[in-house]
């Protein structure tokens, strides 16, 4: 489970950020590539430039590789990867002809090697995303990615039918199922309003809020989306930098899932293990956790982006 959502200030910047609920953490940090990494790709890929984009996000780092669960860099393109299990249908084996992506390298190679929307687009027409595991202790995950910047956002997922790409103008992602369905979903909620009820024939609405009877308040993947999605749309627009950080994690925290509100068959619960968010306007990146809601701030301009290697950054004092 996990929620995703973007959207831009009056400016036209972007900000974006995303859930990550689970019942387990990985010792996830944020993760700093700097633009000349040597970091070796799963597959040969000529097309793949010596440098790329600096690249901050929450991830680890398993053999000097970065694997984030969610990533932006200094172009200001963010990409989140969300749980996806029923449906994400990954080659078998690299595809000949074809760009091969590791499942577990898509938001880095996305977040390195581009600076848009448009062209992250117009590369996966080539791109088979493989279903290689990063070792035997980090197996294939299943899932489907949000790609942002100021001007759009799509939707990346590999189905049955092939890798689909999904214009994404509700700024937000979710779980199972795809995102076509949720999408056509929303039309089931076109009368919810944030404004007051009128009187009608059977007396005054119970007060503010009434407008909104009908949104959904489970935990599950449909009804996440229709909230995220309708707190994204009616939260009025802010000019400042702190009050559109306050937007993302107050609408993020419209879906967060608190523990015992979604145990597993084996009993584990399922939290927001953490919010994260991307403002592309300062290039800087924000988390806070379950047991701290403190929000963190992590400037990428702030960062030595000379070495050669990923590592792990520190807060803003």
């Amino acid at each position: 489970m996990c929620t995703a959502v973007r959207f831009t200030d009056p400016s036209g910047n972007l900000f974006f950020g995303r859930n990550l609920d689970w019942t387990v953490g990985y010792g996830e940090r944020v993760v700093v590539t700097p633009p000349a990494a040597r970091v070796a790709p799963a597959f040969e890929r000529p097309t793949d430039p010596e440098t790329g984009h600096a690249v901050i996000g929450m991830g680890i780092v398993v053999g000097g590789l970065p694997l984030y669960f969610d990533c932006a860099n200094e172009a200001g393109l963010a990409v989140a990867g969300l749980n996806f299990p029923q449906s994400a249908r990954y080659a078998s084996s690299p595809v000949e002809g074809a760009t091969n992506v590791a499942a577990y390298e898509f938001p880095f190679w996305v977040a390195r090697n581009f600076s848009s929307v448009s062209e992250v687009r117009s590369a996966l027409g080539r791109v088979a995303v493989v279903a290689k595991p990063v070792n035997e202790q980090l197996p294939v995950a299943k899932l489907h990615w949000i790609i942002s910047d100021a001007r759009e956002s799509v939707v990346v997922e590999c189905l049955e039918r092939g890798l689909v790409v999904w214009d994404n103008d509700a700024g937000v992602l979710t779980n199972e199922p795809d995102f076509g369905w949720h999408r056509q979903n929303l039309r089931n909620y076109l009368s919810l309003s944030g404004d007051e009820p009128a009187a009608g024939t059977w007396g005054l609405p119970f007060g503010s809020g009434s407008g909104t009877q009908g949104l959904p308040g489970d935990y599950s993947g449909p009804a996440r989306f229709v909230r995220a999605a309708f707190v994204n749309a009616h939260y009025p627009a802010k000019t400042a930098e702190k009050d559109n950080v306050t937007r993302l994690f107050r609408t993020l925290g419209a879906a967060a899932v608190p523990e015992g509100c979604a145990t597993m068959p084996d009993g584990s619960q399922e939290r927001t293990l953490y919010t994260s968010g991307f403002s592309a306007k300062t290039r800087t990146y924000f988390h806070a956790t379950y047991d701290d809601p403190a929000i963190l701030a992590y400037p990428l301009d702030a960062c030595d982006l000379s070495g050669d290697a990923p590592f792990f950054a520190e807060p803003a004092a």
